[in-house]
């Protein structure tokens, strides 16, 4: 049987998930921009990484078939199956704290950032610098100026990436909380993460 693991509207939730592992994350209502980061089991220092990501698929939206790899290099997740319009951002950091500040919106409004830690704390893994997380439905453009765009994420209700792990990790999800650039069409919505059973 499938397992599945709800993630309230601007909450973070993680599950442990090992090599072979076959993992969906659901944009359950729709429109939802999904943070989410993976860490080796063995070693936390060794992270799912968006620029290493980038260069090894020379690409900066990732799409079915592209293995994802650590900041070593290794590889980490492989991408099954997207039922979304394919758009998941690889550029923008978490929201934070700090980031709230610099865009205007209260430090205390909940955040991606302090969402992972919290969720890492629970593990009793105290992280260091946050590593960039893996947008997914998050509509960010870029123009043929170099600037940057934010549109609301197009992602349906029921809309999946669907994940194939490649080595023990600590998948961590953030329904995203933040209001700066509408990312998701108003308030937090939820999203799931779902275990596919392999037998």
């Amino acid at each position: 049987m499938n397992r599945l693991v709800p993630i309230p509207p601007g909450e973070a939730r993680g599950i442990t998930a090992q090599a072979g592992d076959i993992v969906r994350i659901v944009n359950t209502e729709g429109h939802q921009v999904v943070d989410t980061w993976a860490f080796c089991t063995a070693d936390p220092l060794e992270f799912l990484s968006m620029e290493h990501s980038r260069s090894a698929t020379y690409r900066i939206l990732f799409k079915p078939g592209d293995s994802l790899v650590s900041n070593r290099f290794r590889p980490m997740l492989t991408i099954r199956a997207d039922t979304s319009p394919g758009i998941h951002d690889t550029l923008h950091a978490a929201c934070s704290a700090e980031g709230n500040r610099f865009f205007g919106t209260t430090s205390t409004h909940p955040n991606c950032e302090n969402n992972l830690k919290g969720v890492m704390a629970d593990r009793g893994i105290r992280l260091g610098p946050i590593p960039c997380p893996w947008n997914l439905f998050e509509h960010a453009i870029v123009k043929f100026d170099g600037s940057l765009k934010d549109e609301p994420a197009s992602a349906a209700a029921g809309d999946y990436v669907e994940l194939r792990v490649e080595t023990s990790v600590v998948l961590v999800c953030s329904a995203c909380p933040s209001s700066v650039g509408n990312i998701s069409l108003g308030t937090p919505r939820g999203a799931a993460i779902e275990l596919i059973d392999r037998t």
